[in-house]
């Protein structure tokens, strides 16, 4: 179990949703389940269930509970246990098993219901990470959604010039030195630090949703929603032909209701592409009213545009001295690192973006989460 760091990591967590749940669950019962799973298989259901009911639940009125929150844990499922049941467990082994939870209530006879039969289908993540969105199958497109849901992003910062208490630093805060000075009658006493405050910088994702990038724009708004829920300062837009404004549509609580939501709100979703006019749509509406000013513009797109690429290159001339940085997504551009753009759109483009990156499977959009800390 020590050499498998990351499923430690989603051991505690379970332990934390068990929790939130009302389970009193202290940091010994964790170290006791991640010591129970040690000799265990970490990617079985069964032996993840079964140790944390011995190690985790104390008493009899709390297996309800965590049966309920194991389902919705681990399943992604609340009550209902549709068949069959198919996910994708988080570790980068492959296993095919069944789990069994046994029932907690007697039935109306006072005898045990029969055991709730779990038909477990588990991809290897590994693959999956690896795989472009295009290639993947129906239920590979929704486990990959429901790890994109549970990605956890650490959003960009910025350097203000207001500053705050610190334990340490450059600056010196002199006027609480000589408050202290004053309270020990002149005598020097600690010598106190100040620094500069962090702001988060604005997120903007503008998502291509015409019919070339069908096979990528269900997911990149999935990671948009991701983001959305993770900075309040994200700002989301589709285009295909024109560009739709999608944030609030992303405040929703589901992420299914959500992207149902946006996607009834664009009315060219998997039609033609303008991207010239869309950008300068955004520059016009939004980036000069100080929408971007400072932000990260990040653009998921194949580059196919069927307008003026004098209006592409204006749009984003502009948008590259309002906005702090420009990252452009370009699916087709997968893991070669000697990628050369094709389209016209493009080169046209090329000159005023940051950094070029793909997008084009789990992995990528993992890569791109983990830069986002540096953008700031």
């Amino acid at each position: 179990m020590a050499d498998d760091a990351p499923f430690v990591g989603v051991l505690v967590a379970f332990a934390g949703h068990l929790r939130r749940a009302g389970l009193a669950v202290g940091s010994g019962d964790v170290l006791t389940y991640c010591a129970a799973m040690a000799p265990l298989d970490a990617t079985d259901l069964l032996d993840l269930y079964w140790a944390g009911r011995v190690t985790l639940v104390t008493r009899r009125e709390q297996l309800p509970t965590y049966d309920r929150e194991f389902r919705r844990f681990f399943l992604d499922e609340g009550d209902a246990l549709p068949e069959p049941f198919k996910l994708t467990v988080r570790s980068v082994a492959e296993t095919r098993s069944v789990l069994v939870v046994p029932a907690t209530e007697p039935g109306p006879e006072g005898r045990e219901e029969q055991p709730v039969r779990l038909g477990l289908v588990a991809s290897d993540a590994q693959v999956l990470r690896n795989k472009a969105f295009a290639a993947c199958t129906a239920d590979e497109q929704a486990a990959l959604r429901r790890i994109i849901t549970r990605m956890r992003l650490a959003p960009p910062r910025r350097r203000t010039r207001r500053t705050a208490r610190a334990k340490t630093g450059r600056a010196p805060d002199p006027r609480r030195t000589m408050r202290e000075m004053m309270r020990n009658h002149g005598e020097p006493s600690t010598l106190y630090w100040r620094r500069r405050r962090l702001r988060l910088r604005p997120l903007i994702l503008i998502v291509d949703v015409s019919g070339s990038m069908a096979d990528y724009s269900r997911n990149l708004l999935q990671f948009a929603y991701s983001a959305r829920r993770a900075n309040t300062r994200v700002e989301a837009f589709c285009f295909g032909t024109r560009l739709t404004r999608i944030t609030r549509a992303l405040q929703r609580r589901r992420v299914d209701d959500a992207l149902d939501q946006a996607a009834a709100a664009v009315f060219d979703w998997e039609g033609g592409t303008r991207i010239g006019e869309s950008l300068d749509t955004f520059v016009r509406d939004f980036g000069r009213r100080g929408l971007c000013r400072g932000g990260i513009v990040v653009i998921c797109s194949d580059g196919l545009d069927r307008g003026d690429p004098q209006v592409l290159a204006s749009a984003m001339e502009r948008l590259a001295r309002l906005s702090h940085r420009v990252i452009w997504m370009n699916p087709h551009k997968g893991s070669r690192r000697d990628f050369r753009p094709s389209t016209l759109g493009m080169m046209v483009v090329a000159p005023h973006i940051d950094r070029l990156l793909s997008g084009h499977n789990l992995h990528s959009l993992e890569e791109f989460a983990a830069l986002l800390p540096e953008l700031g």
